[in-house]
């Protein structure tokens, strides 16, 4: 970073060693050294050297390695985390003024990183699509990839008449705040303690992958979407909302939904389709709308992705894991044994709360990286949030979808049996104790 505040140049390397030695002075518990949290803070930290290696040419291959092997041990741990039945209470080295201070600190280094830097291809395809639509001109054949889905350049369509050129570096760092918000409110609402929820939002906007990829606008904003669903999973009509945007920025939320129909079941699962029925229609009248040639509506709905990159053969422009072993078709088991995983964590437990939500479509999103073709294992702003949420996250089993009033039984058998309920401030202390037992 250079220019402001002024006189302030962190390059990446020096961004990824000063943001982990105050990721560790704040989360890392130095009396318990051997805790499952010092573990997993390791674990968040270990991607980052792996970003920093794909960034230089000659390490590149050895960046996808390493980090398909950081991917692997993600996913190992979340399949791993409905066993770990006991959540022990384990508070941060700084009070809840010192990581709002660190937070609002990060978000102005954030900002001078957004606006210095160049604005990665993905970002700046999505303008361009946004600009010829308002402009009402037709998408080259050669312009589109995989960066976005038809969401994404409406959205920058419509930021475009109020932010001008700074169009995608403003929606970068409103989906970065809206993000740290996001959990801010996830620990407030869903895990009854506000300072575990201000505690995710610092160590997103600390963490070296947050500013590595600070100006993926389009890599954000499915994130920030996906992160409201949970906070908003009671109303399923909201979620429901929120994840058809996330889903139409980015291919990856689709394979959120077969987890949240499951969990919302008959009930509320109609309100989820349904919900995400009116926002596929909203998205077609908006481009409808905002363009003079409706014949192309197709081709700008899905023509947006290049289909042929998926291919097996691989090929010289493809850069990632895949490409460094030379034969794309080992990537065929990889989606078989993904699928597999995605329908169980779908169907079993038949009866899912909110931790069996928040774990399993943390691993539905890590999957994605071990047969991605295009710098699989680079995306960790795809599943950041979600691993901060299952890291922080207490005992949830009582928050369960919306549904008909529970018996008297079902009410007594319910870990959380007496006290004001979830999501209503942050509890008494005995109650917030109880959830981490």
């Amino acid at each position: 970073m250079n220019g402001f505040p002024p006189g302030c140049h962190i390059d990446g390397p020096t961004w990824m060693y000063l943001s982990a030695i105050l990721i560790a002075a704040v989360y890392f518990r130095f009396n318990r050294v051997w805790s499952l949290r010092n573990i997993d803070l390791l674990l968040l930290l270990a991607g980052a050297p792996g970003q920093l290696l794909v960034s230089h040419p000659q390490w590149r291959s050895f960046g996808y390695i390493w980090l398909f092997g950081v991917t692997s041990l993600f996913l190992v741990r979340l399949l791993l985390d409905p066993v770990l039945q006991r959540r022990p209470v384990l508070g941060q080295n700084l009070n809840a003024a010192g990581l709002g201070f660190l937070s609002v600190a990060a978000i102005v280094l954030l900002i001078s990183a957004a606006i210095q830097r160049e604005l990665p291809a993905s970002t700046t395809s999505a303008l361009e699509e946004g600009q010829r639509i308002l402009g009402g001109r037709k998408t080259p054949e050669a312009d589109v990839d995989l960066a976005h889905g038809p969401a994404a350049p409406v959205v920058m369509a419509g930021a475009s008449m109020i932010l001008k050129e700074y169009t995608p570096r403003g929606i970068a760092i409103v989906a970065h705040v809206a993000v740290a918000l996001g959990l801010l409110f996830a620990g407030r609402n869903l895990f009854s303690h506000a300072h575990l929820g201000l505690a995710m939002a610092t160590l997103y906007l600390l963490h070296p992958a947050t500013a590595f990829d600070v100006g993926a606008a389009t890599h954000v904003l499915p994130a920030a979407f996906i992160v409201w669903a949970f906070v908003c999973f009671r109303r399923p009509f909201v979620s429901g909302l929120l994840l058809g945007l996330a889903c139409g920025t980015l291919f990856f939320p689709l394979f959120l939904l077969p987890l949240w129909l499951a969990f919302y079941g008959r009930r509320g699962g109609l309100r989820f389709a349904t919900s995400l029925l009116v926002v596929t229609a909203v998205l077609a009248t908006a481009l409808v709308m905002m363009t003079d040639d409706p014949n192309s509506l197709i081709r700008k709905t899905i023509g947006t992705i290049q289909f042929q990159i998926l291919q097996f053969e691989g090929s010289a422009s493809q850069r990632g894991f895949w490409s460094t072993t030379g034969n794309g078709w080992f990537r065929i088991p990889v989606i078989v044994a993904y699928v597999l995983m995605l329908a169980t964590l779908s169907f079993w437990p038949r009866r899912k709360h909110l931790e069996h939500l928040i774990t399993a479509s943390a691993a539905a999103i890590v999957g994605t990286q071990f047969w991605y073709p295009v710098e699989g294992g680079v995306y960790l702003l795809w599943y950041l949030p979600l691993v901060l949420m299952v890291v922080f996250r207490p005992r949830l089993v009582h928050l369960t979808p919306p549904g008909p009033p529970l018996s008297a039984e079902e009410l007594a058998s319910r870990p959380l049996a007496s006290g004001a309920p979830a999501g209503r401030g942050i509890g008494s202390v005995a109650q917030r104790a109880h959830l981490f037992r």
